[in-house]
């Protein structure tokens, strides 16, 4: 996601032109924080760029919005090379204090139960680059310190339940506005084993790796052996990613991933998250064996990329 500023520098507008392309004609909707902070995805950006393309081959404003809400603007390339540098931008500039003073911030609104504080930091995390910078560098981060502070008392299960919840939040809206869903016979389906609850990993994985144009299904927290299953065999999906992130969840993920390979000898299968058990050897398997994902959301939608399963459709 970007914020307006963002957005212009990639459509290569100003920020005034995005406010008056929105108001006047609609051309994109994005989407509003609840401190206010309008947020565009890559689609809403491809809008603008298509429209300002039409505009500098001679069409009017006007009639350019209307082409592309209707579906008859003629296909436009366009020149993704500022992303690929905006990015690099966004790497080298974004400060390792900043991020350290927001999610500080953040834990501290969460000892304090205060609502708008940890709304106002979330915002704030989220204003500072794109989703895929943010999620590693400041949001997964903030709530392993949230853990920490949790564990040596300083903030509440309360205030612990209420900071992770507005997180949950945010990652569900942005995985609405992420792109591409699931689809018959094409489908990744990602989530965690019977008795896992700590799901924003998992869900910010399977935002990642939407918006990097996978079919991903996220199917959420404790899901039993049957359910996944029956879902890849209703899908038909070609991958799963299961998450573990503590001892007991890597034990249940392996249950998992026997009884789909069990099911779907074909499927791929990807263990990710700090408890990602070992597969073992690759005699117990029946068909591909399971690979353990690297650390890091980057790194590991980039390897499920690179599976041939997971770029079915």
């Amino acid at each position: 996601m970007y914020t307006i500023k963002q957005a212009a520098t990639r459509s290569g507008l100003s920020v005034p032109v995005v406010r008056a392309w929105e108001r006047r004609y609609g051309v994109v909707q994005p989407m509003r924080t609840p401190s206010g902070y309008r947020l565009y995805d890559d689609a809403a950006v491809d809008r603008l760029r298509t429209m300002r393309a039409l505009v500098d081959q001679g069409w009017a404003p006007s009639t350019a919005a209307a082409a592309l809400l209707d579906g008859t603007a003629p296909a436009i390339e366009l020149d993704r090379s500022v992303d690929e540098q905006t990015n690099r931008t966004d790497a080298g500039t974004d400060s390792a204090d900043q991020s350290a003073e927001l999610r500080g911030a953040f834990v501290a609104a969460a000892a304090a139960l205060d609502t708008d504080g940890i709304e106002q930091a979330l915002d704030d995390m989220l204003a500072s680059g794109s989703y895929e910078t943010v999620i590693e560098r400041d949001i997964l981060p903030a709530l392993e310190d949230l853990g920490d502070a949790w564990a040596d008392g300083r903030v509440s299960v309360a205030g612990e339940h209420a900071a992770s919840h507005a997180v949950g939040r945010r990652l569900a809206a942005l995985y609405q506005a992420a792109g591409r869903g699931a689809t018959a016979g094409g489908t990744v389906i990602v989530g965690l084993p019977p008795g896992a609850r700590h799901e924003l990993g998992a869900l910010a994985f399977a935002i990642a790796a939407r918006r990097a144009g996978l079919p991903v299904l996220y199917l959420g927290a404790d899901l039993p052996v049957a359910d996944w299953v029956a879902t890849a065999l209703r899908t038909r999906a070609h991958a799963a990613v299961i998450g573990a992130v503590t001892a007991a969840d890597g034990a249940a993920a392996l249950s998992v991933a026997r009884a789909l390979a069990d099911a779907v000898p074909e499927i791929e299968i990807a263990l990710g998250g700090n408890a990602a058990p070992d597969p073992g050897p690759a005699t117990s398997w029946p068909g591909p064996v399971p690979v353990v994902l690297p650390a890091g959301v980057h790194a590991a939608v980039a390897h499920v990329r690179s599976r041939p399963g997971s770029r079915r459709s």
